[in-house]
This record gives structure tokens, sequence and C-alpha cells, in this order.
């Protein structure tokens, strides 16, 4: 193992190359809006987002280098790190703030968050993520090289040296995006064939089927087999167990307030309705437990983590300062974490008194350093940030019920603190593995700062607009957006505050975790699939055996990793494709034309023909994956 001080990053101290300049600022911004708007729709259907820093890292080289002839790897390294931020902070806002709206459809019309409000949570949860990592680069990302491997950024740093193949990566990318956009028009769109397709067995309460969405299948490739195997297996136990069994042994029985009785809502809803009524309520349960779970399995860790960096703070002794050692200036950081502490506190649009600004500065910080950490092991998509949250949540509900701030009013208080704790861990995630692909290549630390808080600012003023719209279109918590993680978080803090839930199902989901646990499987991405509907699961199931195939089907290790990688780049730019075409669906049904699209009702397609091209559509989009992994052609090394 190299030593970590005799380290030479690719483009030394000594050599000055163009890093932000006008094209990395506006390329990046269009990234950040792009990735965050799309990630916020994936998020909201599937409850979980996709890193864009690769992807954004060979749109970036592909334009820079192929289309603009420049050669300059550390100007395409500001763009991938101004528009990764937009990715993880669509990812930290769509886990809490989606609450508030569906609090204000059930009646609370004082919890309807303003655009301002918005902004101004995913502004400066952003800019506290990126502040309180400043400090901590020298000890994670500098003392810990070698140690911490930050898969993420180092793959990123991998990709912008491929630079020679940048043209061909980036037009796998829109490839993707193309394909996908197509395909997104044409189901959802034009409605021309089913999105979901699901099969029944007479005198069986159960119900199995899948989705035929790309961006759905391409989190499954991502993911790969095993996480996406977890996914289907809660939602096998769900929809052929659970709900079988609630059906045979309910009847007339009422378990949630407020519902009808169990054979009423399966008689009139079918499995679906069963899901939605009490299958929600245990999955939430195993949510919560497995996000309680991770963070203690993490503690130690935590411990290490802040105790190491609460250190290298008091001793932080950079000696003679070079171009790649260079951060922004401490007396800047430590002035603008308090400068936004004061406003969370201050401004009226942010529903937090002084003690809940207080929570979130010291759990800000805190969890910024176990997230920055905690990446740097395990990667982006492992950080347990709803797990951060709910612990959050729990705490600041307490605390703001014991205080006297509670009903709607504290509720929403306790939304606003979490949410900015979840911005700022996945904001602090996102720095520290772009931190750590600029120590690889050679970039300056200052300007990679700065460009994240570019990013954070872009992001924040389209994410507003973003959730308005998917609100207005679809509503959060319906089947086209179930909000996964929000609706946990909805539920968390009315069940702390007024103590309503059907307790009975949420332990049973909690004792499924603790089970699922001690068996040893991973307990969150089996909890998310008991959460969502079996469809889905199954969608993602399918790319996680295309992934599984595609690996199996390669012999050399090389080669199965440069197909892989195709793969990975072609998922990314169709998640990336459906989710731009889904927004702009969402603009096209608030002004009523999606209604004229609609040639399922025009043409009065039947059911029957409308599954069945659907099935036909899901083979053409595992043919077109599979042509753009084992079908490639490629040029012999």
């Amino acid at each position: 193992m190299e030593n970590k001080n005799e380290f030479k990053p690719y483009i030394p101290a000594e050599k000055i190359t163009p890093e932000i300049t006008v094209t990395s600022i506006i390329m990046g911004i269009i990234l950040a809006v792009v990735f965050g708007a799309a990630n916020a729709y994936l998020g909201l259907r599937v409850g979980m987002t996709v890193s864009a820093s690769i992807p954004a890292a060979v749109i970036s080289m592909g334009v820079i280098r192929i289309l603009m002839r420049k050669n300059s790897i550390l100007e395409s390294n500001i763009v991938q790190t101004i528009g990764s931020a937009g990715e993880s902070l669509a990812a930290g806002a769509i886990f809490t703030l989606p609450a508030l709206f569906i609090w204000a459809a059930e009646g609370h019309a004082d919890a309807a968050p303003n655009l301002i409000e918005i902004t101004l949570i995913a502004l400066i949860g952003g800019l506290l993520g990126v502040l309180f990592m400043v400090p901590l680069r020298n000890a994670l990302i500098v003392k810990e090289h070698g140690i911490l491997p930050y898969p993420e950024g180092t793959a990123c740093a991998e990709v912008l040296l491929a630079g020679e193949q940048g043209g061909a990566n980036a037009s796998t990318v829109f490839a993707g995006m193309g394909f996908a956009a197509l395909f997104k028009f044409i189901i959802d769109g034009l409605k021309a064939v089913s999105g979901e397709i699901s099969f029944r067995v007479k005198g069986y309460a159960g119900e199995i089927g899948t989705q035929i969405y790309p961006a759905v299948m391409s989190v499954g490739y991502i993911c790969g087999p095993r996480i996406s195997s977890y996914m289907f297996s809660g939602g096998v136990l769900s929809w052929l167990v659970l709900i079988p069994l609630i059906v045979l042994f309910g009847g007339e029985t009422i378990l949630a307030p407020g519902t009808a009785t169990i054979g009423e809502i399966f008689a009139e809803s079918g499995a679906s309705g069963i899901w939605g009524t009490y299958i929600r309520y245990i999955g939430a349960g195993a949510l919560t437990a497995g996000g309680i779970i991770s963070l203690i399995k993490s503690l130690p860790l935590i411990v290490k983590t802040f105790s190491g960096a609460i250190k290298s703070l008091k001793g932080n002794k950079t000696g003679i300062q070079t171009r790649t050692t260079t951060d922004l200036n401490m007396a800047v950081v430590i002035g603008g974490i308090a400068v936004l502490t004061l406003l969370i506190w201050l401004l009226p649009a942010i529903p937090v008194n002084f003690i809940g600004a207080l929570i979130i500065v010291v759990f800000g910080f805190f969890f910024a350093t176990v997230s920055s950490r905690m990446v740097g092991l395990v990667g982006s998509s492992n950080n347990p940030v709803s797990g951060m949250a709910i612990a959050t949540l729990l705490v600041a509900t307490l605390i703001l019920k014991v205080t006297g701030y509670s009903g709607i009013a504290g509720m929403c208080s306790a939304i606003a603190i979490g949410s900015i704790i979840c911005i700022v861990s996945a904001i602090a995630g996102d720095t520290s593995q772009d931190l750590k692909t600029g120590y690889l290549l050679g970039s300056t630390p200052k300007k990679q700062q700065i460009g994240e808080l570019i990013g954070v600012a872009a992001s924040a003023l389209a994410i507003g607009g973003t959730l308005y719209l998917l609100n207005e279109a679809w509503g959060f918590g319906t089947p086209e957006l179930g909000a996964p993680q929000a609706t946990l978080m909805k539920l968390i803090v009315e069940g702390v505050m007024g103590g309503n839930l059907p307790w009975a199902l949420v332990f049973t989901g909690v004792f499924i975790a603790i089970v699922v646990e001690l068996i040893g499987i991973p307990v969150l991405p089996f909890a998310i699939g008991v959460y969502l509907p079996v469809q889905l699961n199954a969608c993602i199931m399918v790319g996680g055996v295309i992934r599984w195939l595609v690996e199996k089907l390669s012999s050399k290790k090389e080669k199965k990793d440069e197909i892989v990688n195709d793969g990975v780049l072609f998922c990314s730019g169709m998640i990336a494709g459906e989710g731009i075409v889904g927004i702009i669906l969402a603009v096209l049904a608030i002004f009523g034309i999606d209604k004229m699209l609609n040639l399922s009702e025009i043409l009065g397609i039947p059911q029957v023909v409308a599954d069945l091209g659907g099935l036909g559509l899901f083979a053409v989009i595992i043919l077109i994956l599979l042509k753009f992994t084992i079908w490639k052609k490629r040029k012999d090394a």
C-alpha cells in the first residue's frame, strides 16, 4: 500500500490548469438541475436514488474533451462536482418534505409549504452540509488515504482518467436517456400500453406482477442482484404471505382506525387496498427498525469518526499551503455556519424555533461527520441517511412536545428539522466523495468546495418547483408517487405527537426486521421491499437478474468490468431520461394536456391488448439493455 504522505495526484500541485470556468459552471448547474429533478422523481416512486457523479463525469468529459476539443480533466471534475450536488440535495429533500404536502392534502392547510420555505430549507441544509465537511477533509480524505476507499469517488476519478473513452461512454449515457424518454412517453404519456401488469389466482388473496418502467429496472441493474433480491423478498412476504393471511383471518376486523373492515376493503380494492391500509404500517415499522439497527451497528464507527474529527480539528497544522491543500478559509466556514444557524431561527419562512436550530447544529455536524466517513467505507448508496433522519425526528419531536410545541405546528417544525439534517447528511457524503475524486486527480479543494456551494444553490432553487409540479400532477402518497420515506417520517412524527398509530401493525414490522437482521440479511433493502408494491420490486428484480446474467456470461475480468460499467452508464442515462419526461408529463397534467394524448381512451384500447403491449415493450427494454452490454461491439484491447 502506498504511503499516504508520498501520494502524487494525476495533476501535480505545481501545475495550474483550468478548473472553475464559465463552461464548467454552466454545464454543472444544468446537470445539477436535471439529475436533481430526475432523482427526485425516482426517489418519490421507488424510495431510492442513484449517484449522479459518474454519469455527470462522463457527460462533462464527452462535451469538454470531445466536442469542445479541450484537454482539461480538472474542469470536467468541477462539472461533476457541481452536477452531483443536485442528486444528493434531492435525496435529502424527498425523504422528508413531501410529508408537509400530505398533511396539507389531509386538511391541515397551515402545513402546506410555500416555494420560499422549501428553497430555504434545501439551501440552508445544503450549505451546512458542505461547510461541515470542509474541516473534515484533511482527516478523512488526506490522512485516511489508502484506508477509506470512497468507492464512487475513486470510480469517478477512473472515468475521468479514461479520457480517450469519454466520447463512447458519453454516447452510452445519452442513448439511455433517449430510449427511456421514448418508452416513458409511450407508457405514461400516450398510455398506449400498460405500465403495470398484475396476476391473481382465484380463491387466493395474494397478487404478483411487474411494472415495465426502464428507470425502475435500471435501479435493479445498478444495485445488483443481491440488493434487488432482498427488496423482492420483502415484496413477496407482503403480497404473497401477509396480505393473504390478513384477508383469511381478518373478515370483519378493523385494524387501522377510521377504516372499513378487512373484507370490505378487499372486496372493493383487492390486494392493493389491503396493502395501502395495513401493510404500509407494517413496512413503516420494518423501515424504522431497519434505520435504527443500521445506526446502532454503526455506533462504534460513529464514535471513532467523531472523536478523530475533533482531534484533527484541534491539531490541524497544515504547514506550507500548496494548490492541492488549500481549503476554504476556516473563518469563512465558521462564520457561515453561525449565520446559517441564526437564519434557521430568525427567518419566519422556516418553522423552527431556537431549540430546533440548536438541534440542527449539534445533530448536523455529528451526522455530517458520520455520513462522510460512512460513504468512504460503504459508498453513498449504502449511507443510512434515512436512519439518521429517523433518529433526529424521534429526538426532535419528543423535545418539541415536551417544550409545549405540539399539534400540527410542532409536527411541521419536526419535519423541517429532519429535512435540514437529512440534506446535511446527504450533501456531506456527496462532498466527501467529490473531494476524494479531486484528491486523486489533483484538483484544488477550495475550488471544489466552491463548486459544491454553487451546485447546492442551483439545486435548491429547482427542487421546490419540482416538488410542486409533482404534487400538483399526482400528489404524494399516491400510487404514482408513493413517497415511501416521507410517508414513514410523517407516521413517526404523528405517532410521537399524537400516539394514534396502529401499534400492533407497526410492531409486527419491527419484529420482522429484527428476525431478518438475525438471519444475516441486510434489513433496510428488505424493509423497503415490504413497504413498496410488489410490482415495483419485481421490476427492480428483473434489472438485478440482467446484471447477474451479464456478470455470468462475461469470462475475462477486464471485459466483465467494462461490460458491467457500460450497463451502469446506460441505466444511469435511462433513469435521467425517464425522470426528465416524468417532469414534462407533470407539467402537461397540470394544464390538462395529458388527456388529449391518452390513446387508451381515445382509441378504446382493451385492457388485454394494453397488457400484452406492455409485456412486449418490457421485452424490448430488456433487449436494448443487453445490446448495450453483452452484445455491444468492442475493440479488442
